[in-house]
């Protein structure tokens, strides 16, 4: 209950709201970009003067591998699963959605562990940028299997965004999706800024605090608002999708946040970071994956996989799963 009532959650549910009565209030596209660009700017330099304090140890790279497993392993489950309730592109894109990480949601569960007095590494920050991309290679992968099937092309012609476009415009190189991934500017941005946290160490945090750490809570609030409007449009489009894949998109990230927890505690993770690893594991990517996908499985729907992820999995995490995965972790670390 005590998170409903942080200012920056009441400003996502207040956006909610404006959204559901289709109320004019609109965040200029200019300046939800900046809030963006801030966001990670801010997340970047956060991780690298916590990583120039601490340094690479080997429980860090611990740390690291475990979010490297986690990434493949969540889209090999999603896929292998989702195949049985639609067809093999959409059940790709959707592995690729939720086996990828939302920054939004990462962000919101590191201000929820500060208020909190949970004290978690600044590598968390490079876990989730190695979360990012495993998951978009291997949706590429399931998807070029689909395409072999006969029923692909009936698949593909069906839908209006691949209609038209050749087998090998359908069949992008791996190697053209990992330029797209790491070339993309947020990805570019958050590894800009933590190389930048990481050479100015201590000085350049003291430099930097009024405007990467002072902000930083009312520029996520407002962020959060405007996330907010964008949920109550998507919702709309989420409800179109089956029962299976709602309850999926419902019950999926609570799984992960399991599995995530018990891979934690295997590898003696600290208690902070474990829960972090939990909301990028249980998270759904909704700005870079679907940037990617629109070229790279011009097959699949995107108001589905855009519509699960953001109108469902995105709000449940924010409002119930932070804080549930973080007493969810106390409460095992503590009989542990």
């Amino acid at each position: 209950m005590q998170n409903m009532l942080d200012p920056a959650i009441l400003f996502f549910v207040f956006g909610i709201f404006a959204g559901a009565i289709r109320s004019n209030l609109e965040i200029p596209e200019a300046i939800a970009k900046f809030l963006s660009l801030y966001l990670l700017m801010a997340l970047g330099l956060k991780g690298g003067f916590a990583l120039a304090q601490s340094g690479v140890t080997a429980d860090i790279a611990l740390c690291l591998l475990a979010a490297v497993a986690m990434a493949i392993v969540v889209p090999l489950l999603a896929f292998g699963g989702l195949s049985r309730f639609t067809d093999g592109f959409n059940a790709a894109a959707l592995a690729a959605s939720y086996g990828s990480v939302s920054a939004v949601t990462f962000l919101t569960a590191m201000q929820y562990l500060e208020q909190k007095s949970l004290q978690f590494g600044g590598h968390m920050a490079v876990a989730m940028v190695l979360m990012e991309s495993p998951a978009i290679v291997l949706a590429m992968l399931f998807s070029n299997q689909v395409r072999k099937h006969p029923q692909a092309l009936r698949l593909a012609t069906n839908n209006p965004s691949a209609a038209g476009l050749s087998h090998a415009a359908q069949s992008p190189s791996i190697g053209s999706i990992f330029h797209e991934s790491f070339t993309n500017g947020a990805h570019l941005l958050l590894l800009g800024a933590m190389l930048v946290g990481l050479v100015s160490g201590e000085e350049g945090k003291a430099v930097m605090q009024p405007f990467s750490g002072d902000l930083f809570k009312g520029m996520l609030s407002f962020f959060l608002l405007d996330m907010g409007l964008v949920v109550a449009r998507s919702f709309r489009g989420a409800l179109s999708a089956s029962p299976a894949l709602l309850a999926y998109a419902i019950v999926a990230p609570f799984v992960h946040a399991a599995l995530a927890l018990g891979l934690s505690m295997l590898l003696g993770l600290a208690l902070a970071d474990a829960v972090l690893l939990m909301v990028l594991s249980a998270s759904a990517s909704y700005i870079v994956v679907p940037a990617v996908l629109r070229y790279a499985i011009p097959e699949a729907n995107p108001a589905l996989y855009l519509g699960l992820s953001l109108g469902i999995t995105f709000p449940l995490n924010i409002l119930f799963g932070i804080p549930l995965y973080t007493f969810a972790a106390k409460a095992a670390y503590s009989i542990a």
